[in-house]
This record gives structure tokens, C-alpha cells and sequence, in this order.
């Protein structure tokens, strides 16, 4: 139908659904997430490393438009292809969900954490949530209508580490400070930056947390966790926001666990 259509008949075109790219969509809270905004009528492009498990996040997610980009996030050339890709298949993009991360090497104390596993952390956690989000702020500045919303996985280790946690604790600070600049250097285009922080999501990196995991005093405690599909309800509500309206932080974990009073 056209315009001249549209005004005679009085009918309006159904909006088109809206795009959102989740990284580290494969699985985990990257997956609930992407299947949170298919079921609430967006259209997906999913980033990973690995094509196998995009395509079963693109399966779950049924009849929603899904377009499946390997791609490892610390490599810029990488990350510049992902977002051409979407420009190219969907000619906007109105939300990033900046999810892909890594714990890095486990129970490693500070002094015998090797400088490339240091490294290996700040660049998926802070280098490749960077080149991710400058991509999706020129994709947003370039675009008409102009803007949309970046949404960052923080974590509680943006508040409070756990011992043993130097690199994932001082990416994830890290990450404030991202959202925090994005935020304001967003203003000026319609693009709004917030952060989710979560604690105890069930996932497979956070599997060691129902059979015990070391607590500041030195004791190894079992932890609550909560399902994943509360983090991507509480996602799917920051993203439906209108632009004028934001979320520039909040806190989403298991009632239970050790956060408030740790240590």
C-alpha cells in the first residue's frame, strides 16, 4: 500500500519490527536474550565465534528474522563486518546488547596470572565491547530516523569482585566507564547507553556456583542462581523504552547470593 493509499483508506503500514544485534548470542544469557526480543517481534542478528550454536539461537527463535554473522569481537575487521552486514540486510539497527565475555583462567591468584590471559580478557570483555559499540554509534548517528540504544552486560564484578578475579573484575568496571561515555556521547544523536549488571544468571559459566565456589573469607560456599530468562525480561523492558527515556543502570540477581554484605 502506498502513501496515497495509506491517507484514502485511512490504513495505516504495521510498524516494521525493530533490529537488535546480540553478541555472544550462541548461548547463555547471550541466547535468552536474543529469544526474549524475537518473542516481543524484533528482528535479530546474532554474533559468536562459533556458527553451530548461532544457528540453533536462530532456530529456537522460530519465525523471527534472523541473520547469524560469526564473529570474534576483538577483531576489528571482524566487528566492522558484522556491522555492514546488518546495515546491508536490514537498513537500521536500533539496539546493540554488548553481551560477549569471558571469565578468563579460573581460581589463578593475582600473582601467577599470566599477561596474555590478562590481555585475552581485556580484549573480549573491554576492547571488544568498545569496536562493538563504535560501530553501532555510527550506524545509529548515520541512520534515519537517527539513533537507538546500547545496552551493556555489566556483571556484580563491576561493584564487588571475588577472589581470584583481577582481569574479569577490572574489565567490568571498565565497562561502567563505557556506558557512562557513551551515554553522554550519545546525547547529541538519540542514542542511549545503559548497563545491566547481573548476578548468578543459570548458565554454563556460572554451572560452578551450585557446586561451590571460594567466597572472600577463604570458604567454599554454594550459591543460588536465578533462570536466565529474568535477566532477558528485565533487557527486553530497557529496550523497549522510547529514546527519550532511559535505563542507565540496574542490577538484576538471585535474591540469595552473597552480593549485598560480601566480603
Amino acid at each position: 500500500m502506498n502513501t496515497e493509499q495509506t491517507a484514502r483508506t485511512g490504513r495505516t503500514r504495521p510498524p516494521q519490527p525493530k533490529v537488535a544485534v546480540v553478541t555472544g548470542a550462541g548461548s547463555g544469557i547471550g541466547r535468552a536474550v536474543a529469544l526474549a526480543l524475537a518473542q516481543a517481534g524484533w528482528s535479530l542478528a546474532l554474533a559468536g565465534r562459533r556458527a553451530e550454536p548461532l544457528a540453533e539461537t536462530a532456530a529456537a527463535a522460530g519465525d523471527t528474522e534472523a541473520l547469524c554473522v560469526t564473529t570474534d569481537v576483538t577483531d576489528a575487521d571482524e566487528v566492522a563486518a558484522l556491522f555492514t552486514a546488518v546495515r546491508d540486510r536490514f537498513g537500521r539497527l536500533d539496539l546493540l546488547f554488548n553481551n560477549a565475555g569471558t571469565f578468563g583462567p579460573g581460581g589463578v591468584a593475582l600473582e601467577d596470572l599470566a599477561a596474555d590471559d590478562w590481555r585475552a580478557v581485556v580484549d573480549v570483555n573491554l576492547t571488544g565491547a568498545f569496536l562493538c559499540a563504535q560501530a553501532a554509534y555510527r550506524l545509529m548517528k548515520e541512520q534515519d530516523p537517527q539513533g537507538g540504544r546500547i545496552i551493556n552486560n555489566g556483571s556484580i564484578s563491576a561493584h564487588a569482585p571475588r577472589p581470584h578475579s583481577v582481569a574479569y573484575t577490572a574489565t567490568k568496571h571498565a565497562i561502567t566507564g563505557l556506558t557512562k561515555s557513551l551515554s553522554l556521547d550519545g546525547r547529541p544523536y538519540r542514542i542511549a547507553c545503559g548497563q545491566i549488571d547481573i548476578g548468578n544468571a543459570a548458565t554454563e559459566m556460572t554451572e560452578r556456583m551450585r557446586t561451590g565456589i571460594l567466597q572472600a573469607n577463604g570458604e567454599l560456599a554454594v550459591e543460588p542462581v536465578m533462570d536466565a530468562a529474568d535477566v532477558a525480561r528485565t533487557v527486553v523492558h530497557m529496550a523497549e523504552l522510547p529514546l527519550e527515556a532511559n535505563i542507565p543502570f540496574v542490577t538484576v540477581l538471585a535474591t540469595n547470593m552473597p552480593y549485598v554484605g560480601r566480603g
